[in-house]
């Protein structure tokens, strides 16, 4: 799997007018609930975590008066938040409250932004490559530090606000305001030009951006967010540029234990892509019908996932990382010490239903992503057929008689000629049916073919994929998309070719239990994955012990099922959604909604 940037036209969900501070074909998600009611029995796109009444509260006005009540404050936050909307809004209601009020900028106190890029440049890769290296530096190594913790309190002021990412660095001792931002927004913004990375003091192109986000900012940011968890007295959703949804810290932290016991569904977020299909706008409401295409889901790509927590129909998404900061141990139960903080397991999806093949394309070697990403797991994959036509297909491994230099020189003619190959002289391709599984080891080379809606298990990282031909097509900018040759050639196994790639990476389904109306299937994965698959098939319930460990679920069958984990909480999922039951949950049972047979697919860690 990959990532492109896309610039596209942007909507807003209420008034579908063009908005300068986003560049996406995505809707902004509401604030309240009923202007995100799904339809009943289908896939919904916001799921939310419901809290007690009284727990969410909305609007600047509020805020500022609890601000009052504290007097100095700090607002802490990630990058791409709009700090100048953010500051001038609680400026008004003070000031129509006759209240004098003292901002400082955590900006005026970054090291110069020329040092700043000095500082960061070697974790950014070559200008060319879409990859860097995860930055082993911290967040106060980008600024000035003496002067951030000598700035003070002004006591000739009624209220004193220290304002922006980082300030919970400067060492007051009084309540931090968190805000949060969910990662796709900060790309709509980035995209947009209406944000610029940490210490920077205007916006680059967007292909810098977010190489310089994913690997320095995000990373910075996190370890950030992971320190002061304790600190945080109120934390405030920062996606709607001129409104704001908060609620306590206190509140935040019951809401996480709560969840760490049960089923969890996270936000989903849909983008296009060079080779998008029509499946998931065509079956999935809530989403803007006017896009191009829609390549990719991201169900469960926890690093860029968020948690909708409700209450009195107000919404407020807070990044994943939250829960695995604060609660990795009842979330990963006995593989904790293997997984630490990040979650090991990732869930998408593939859309190329009247779109186009994916590239071809290998994943690095586990070696290879530590020595030159600093990433600690591998882009190990699967692909799960959800959906697909007839002749659909799959390309995996190689041919037997492939002549790796002879495929090589091909790869290379190809793209500085810009000639078409027939690339089944060297790859093959099986014909794709629903509810198959194709092991994808790292090393391996693969793509999807047109005609399918892939749901890819896979371990989290996802943005290492070495292209190597891209059937001569541009991206939905018309420009060409990055090829690499070369790391592909560091990477690929071509011992994974003829009969060894239908024994190894095609999963050989097999019934590992059965009762009179249900039955577990195991769809083994290939020895190098660290995770492994069960399908459950049944038609009223079934009862599921997690034995220690967290699984990532998701119906592949049916309509909808309830899923009550062992505390009494019940939540229904509908087709195709994805949810995940952490360890802690201890057990679950499985009731079908649906008057034909339900069939789940369940990842779990293995061992």
């Amino acid at each position: 799997m990959n990532i492109e940037l896309k610039d596209t036209a942007e909507r807003n969900s209420d008034t579908l007018v063009a908005m300068p501070l986003r560049k996406t074909s995505q809707f902004l998600m509401p604030y309240k609930l009923e202007e995100a009611a799904a339809q009943e029995g289908s896939y919904d796109i916001y799921p939310k975590h419901s809290l007690k009444p009284g727990i969410i509260f909305n609007g600047y006005e509020s805020l500022a008066e609890w601000i009052i009540e504290q007097k100095v404050v700090i607002i802490d936050g990630y990058v791409g938040v709009l700090w100048d909307k953010f500051q001038d809004n609680l400026l008004n209601r003070f000031s129509n409250k006759k209240l004098s009020v003292k901002f400082q900028n955590t900006t005026q106190y970054f090291k110069h932004y020329s040092e700043v890029e000095e500082i960061v440049k070697p974790f950014l890769g070559s200008d060319n490559s879409v990859w860097g290296t995860k930055c082993t530096l911290s967040l106060i190594d980008l600024f000035e530090a003496e002067e951030l913790q000598n700035a003070l309190p002004d006591d000739n002021y009624d209220i004193n606000i220290l304002i922006g990412p980082g300030a919970s660095l400067s060492g007051w001792n009084v309540p931090v305001i968190y805000i949060d931002l969910p990662k796709n927004e900060i790309q709509f913004r980035m995209r947009a030009g209406s944000v610029c990375n940490l210490g920077m003091t205007k916006a680059q192109d967007p292909f810098s951006m977010y190489k310089r986000f994913y690997f320095v900012d995000w990373v910075l940011l996190n370890e950030h967010k992971n320190a002061i968890l304790d600190r945080i007295s109120v934390i405030a959703d920062g996606q709607w540029p001129e409104n704001i949804n908060w609620m306590l810290g206190s509140s935040l932290k019951e809401g996480l234990d709560s969840l760490s016991h049960s089923a969890i569904r996270v936000r989903p977020w849909f983008e296009p892509g060079a080779w998008g299909g029509q499946w998931m706008k065509k079956n999935i409401p809530g989403l803007n019908k006017e896009a191009v295409n829609y390549a990719w889901s991201f169900e469960l790509i926890v690093p860029e996932n968020g948690i909708i927590f409700e209450s009195d129909g107000l919404l407020l998404e807070v990044s994943f990382d939250f829960l695995m900061f604060s609660k990795k141990e009842a979330v990963l139960g006995r593989h904790v010490k293997n997984f630490g903080d990040e979650f090991p397991i990732r869930f998408d999806f593939l859309d190329t239903f009247k779109g186009g093949n994916l590239s071809i394309q290998c994943h690095p070697s586990l070696q290879y992503i530590r020595e030159n990403f600093g990433e600690q797991l591998t882009q190990d994959e699967t692909y799960y057929i959800l959906d697909g036509h007839d002749n659909a297909k799959v390309y995996l491994g190689f041919q037997e008689n492939i002549n790796p230099t002879a495929f090589k020189e091909a790869l290379i003619t190809s793209q500085h000629e810009n000639i078409e190959l027939n690339i089944e002289e060297f790859v093959q391709s099986f014909l794709a049916k629903k509810h198959d599984l194709f092991l994808i080891p790292n090393q391996t080379v693969h793509s999807a073919g047109e005609g399918n809606l892939v749901l890819e298990i896979s371990a989290t990282p996802y943005i290492f994929t070495f292209k190597m031909y891209d059937w001569l097509r541009l991206d939905l900018d018309g420009k060409p998309r990055p090829i690499n040759i070369e790391h592909a050639f560091n990477n690929l196994d071509f011992n994974r070719k003829g009969e060894r790639v239908q024994q190894e990476l095609i999963s050989q389904p097999v019934v590992l239990n059965a009762g009179t109306d249900w039955q577990i299937i195991h769809l083994p994965t290939h020895a190098n994955h660290f995770y492994d698959i069960h399908r459950i098939e049944f038609n009223n319930s079934i009862e599921i012990n997690n034995e220690g460990g967290c699984h990532v679920l998701m119906l592949v069958e049916g309509s909808s099922i309830t899923v009550t984990t062992a505390n009494g909480v019940s939540n229904v999922f509908n087709y195709a959604e994805t949810f995940m039951i952490p360890a802690a949950a201890e057990s679950y049972q499985l009731i079908n909604n649906g008057i034909n047979k339900a069939k789940v697919i369940k990842a779990f860690l293995k061992g």
